[in-house]
């Protein structure tokens, strides 16, 4: 059934993204419905890490719109003219890295309550609560006054999740996020991404993990030189993939 504009949280139109003579992205048209959830694979250097990151409003954008619950968020015409992004839309938009990006000079609590503080005007007592509450859940609140030297990877990631979580996204774009880890600490952090996704929570990931993809996403997206190749449901994408461009990166995917 078509789906009707209304229908859908994120818009990203016709998205083009360059780095001086090097197109990134081409022209990609993408919907995300209220609590979907959407994976994105492909190889590396296709475009899909630069994508999350002009959904997020940390690139600027050549040319397309972003739209979020119908609201302009980041719009450039074809003069490369890109209009103010939209702080308050932004506030809906929580994105975790790879890298954690934690402060290495505060507490786990301090980096938890930092922005939430500074950005939304919590009151310190309510972002503590709040905070406390999100690492309880994750099974973490022990390491509340640890640094985060003194965290796993895995415990790290997680962290960040909460970080990202603590600011009430209506979004969560996830950008690789196990691929720094060593294998006996990926699947912690995919429990924490699999439970916010029984929550409803809207989620675009980017991942090589292509059993999260099959058992968590609605949709799974294939990007390569900048462009969608394919996309569908997870069992016709894996099964049953339409392009030869997918065929390849499925089959040698699988035998590495």
């Amino acid at each position: 059934m078509k789906q009707k504009q209304d229908d859908y949280f994120l818009r990203i139109i016709n998205l083009r993204k360059s780095f001086g003579d090097l197109h990134v992205l081409r022209g990609i048209n993408l919907n995300v419905r209220h609590r979907e959830r959407v994976i994105i694979i492909g190889p590396s250097g296709g475009g899909k890490s630069t994508l999350l990151r002009c959904a997020m409003g940390l690139e600027t954008i050549d040319e397309g719109e972003i739209l979020v619950e119908n609201e302009p968020y980041i719009i450039c015409d074809r003069k490369r003219r890109q209009s103010a992004i939209s702080k308050k839309i932004q506030l809906q938009v929580g994105m975790v890295f790879q890298s954690f990006n934690l402060f290495p000079h505060l507490t786990v609590m301090q980096n938890l309550m930092l922005s939430p503080i500074k950005v939304r005007k919590m009151p310190k007592r309510e972002a503590f609560e709040k905070s406390r509450s999100l690492l309880k859940k994750i099974g973490l609140e022990d390491k509340i006054n640890e640094y985060p030297a003194r965290l796993s990877g895995g415990q790290k990631q997680r962290v960040a999740i909460v970080r990202a979580l603590v600011m009430d996204p209506k979004i969560m774009l996830f950008d690789e996020v196990t691929s720094a880890l060593d294998p006996e600490l990926i699947k912690e952090v995919l429990d924490v991404m699999k439970q916010l996704a029984l929550e409803g929570m809207t989620m675009l990931v980017v991942t090589h993990e292509m059993s999260f993809a099959k058992d968590v996403g609605e949709r799974v997206i294939l990007i390569d030189e900048g462009r969608i190749v394919e996309e569908g449901e997870p069992e016709i994408f894996f099964s049953k993939p339409r392009e030869e461009r997918t065929r390849q990166f499925l089959s040698h995917f699988l035998e590495t």
